[in-house]
């Protein structure tokens, strides 16, 4: 199978969390099933199908019908709490790296901290979810940590990305977006940054629908090397 190699450079990156670093999916299929005992009309299947990186608010509110904002807040951490907790359950492997992280986050933790970090994360979840996955995990939580609570309009618009460049200090089109879900890569467009699109949660169709730059199986297909200006990404294909 041949190979080929694709160099780019970029003043910062922009992670997604859930699909994109860690995997969660046990813990989330458990919530929503949870959650179906006080709202027994859901459809946990297409949920699954759907909901992927969008806020907890968001899903809750399309799903279950929430409007109240009290009561919108509360089920949103009782639903994240619920993923942390299912995911060890009945032998589950609990919140975990997807491949190629490890290395990828060990060449850009040194570059972390404000006033000039090189990468970021700009999830959907809440930041005490976030916070809770990125810990199991063994993940370092850089500086810049864009969650749901800190954007009006979440993915698929360009907030979180938008916000992500910006306390960077970045040029968005300056800056490559990894994520895993289709309204993710979407969100990324439309900040104007480069996308990669992952095939760890979605098929490839609903991903190429979504139009990244490049599709590439996990992270395990790039490497990233920090440089003076910024940082390389190395991107391989098998062909």
């Amino acid at each position: 199978m041949a190979k080929s190699t694709t160099n780019l450079h970029f003043d910062a990156i922009l992670f997604d969390m859930d699909g994109t670093l860690v995997d969660s999916a046990a813990g989330v299929e458990g919530a929503w099933n949870l959650f179906r005992e006080a709202y027994p009309s859901i459809d946990v299947h297409d949920i699954l199908s759907s909901s992927h990186g969008i806020r907890t608010v968001d899903n809750l509110r399309k799903h279950c019908g929430i409007n109240d904002p009290v009561v919108l807040e509360r089920e949103a951490v009782r639903f994240e709490e619920a993923i942390v907790s299912s995911a060890s359950e009945g032998g589950r492997a609990g919140i975990v790296l997807l491949p190629g992280v490890k290395p990828i986050i060990e060449e850009l933790a040194s570059q972390r901290f404000l006033p000039k970090p090189r990468w970021a994360i700009c999830t959907s979840a809440t930041r005490e979810y976030a916070t809770s996955a990125l810990n199991s995990a063994g993940i370092l939580i850089p500086d810049v940590f864009i969650t749901s609570e800190d954007v009006d309009n979440g993915k698929p618009h360009p907030d979180p990305f938008l916000r992500g460049a910006e306390k960077c200090g970045a040029d968005p089109s300056k800056c490559l977006v990894l994520e895993d879900s289709p309204n993710g890569i979407r969100s990324g467009r439309e900040a104007g940054c480069k996308t990669i699109g992952l095939l760890t949660t979605h098929s490839k169709d609903q991903v190429e629908a979504a139009k990244p730059d490049i599709i590439v199986k996990d992270l395990s297909a790039i490497t990233m090397k920090l440089t003076d200006e910024g940082v390389k990404v190395t991107v391989t294909m098998h062909e």
